[in-house]
């Protein structure tokens, strides 16, 4: 079941700003949330583990049995898990549209995929969970070039500079996957690590 509540919260209880939005409230609140949120407690190993665990799926919007998929997926694949484990959670539409600067968070990159908004490749698709691949394009559809939306975005994308892995033409409203996101290139403070052995216990 996908959470509906306060995103800042999250944020909160990890200590962390999980979005754009969270920084400026971390600022006044940097601890948990609830009575004993300003109590200082010693985290064991295991709530490391699970925190970080927690993080990754709160950041990329998931449910626990998405992300446990993504999980079981990059365990079986060949090469190190960690690093394949990110270059899923990366690699998904919604996750490259906010990446771009399309959209102002996940869940609006989430709200304009499903909406119709983008095309991979020249052909429209309107799932956000789907895989992205090294060399796929990411174009505005040409009927929503117009739209108050996307007129709002032009003088935006100007500015903006996407991580290493992609490539923007805001003139064109345009992107491109141009290599493999990495632990390095994504910038990430997820510790993947702790979410194998979170999960190998």
């Amino acid at each position: 079941m996908r959470y509906l509540g306060p995103k800042t919260k999250r944020a909160r209880r990890a200590k962390e700003a999980l979005r754009d939005k969270d920084l400026k409230y971390l600022v006044k609140r940097n601890y948990p949330p609830g009575m004993h949120g300003q109590s200082r407690r010693r985290i064991s190993e295991y709530g490391a583990q699970l925190m970080e665990k927690q993080k990754a799926k709160w950041t990329y919007n998931l449910t626990e049995k998405q992300f446990r998929r993504y999980y079981d997926r990059a365990e079986k694949s060949r090469g190190l898990t960690p690093q394949l484990l990110i270059e899923q959670l990366e690699l998904r539409f919604d996750n490259a549209v906010y990446r771009l600067g399309f959209a102002s968070s996940r869940s609006q990159a989430r709200q304009i995929v499903s909406h119709g908004f983008l095309l991979v490749g020249g052909k429209r698709v309107n799932i956000p969970s789907y895989q992205l691949s090294v060399g796929d394009e990411i174009s505005v559809a040409e009927s929503k070039k117009n739209s108050k939306y996307i007129l709002a975005l032009a003088p935006k994308l100007k500015e903006y500079k996407p991580p290493d892995w992609l490539s923007l033409d805001g003139k064109a409203f345009s992107g491109k996957v141009i290599s493999k996101p990495t632990l390095e290139n994504t910038a990430t403070t997820i510790r993947m690590q702790f979410i194998s052995e979170f999960y190998s216990r």
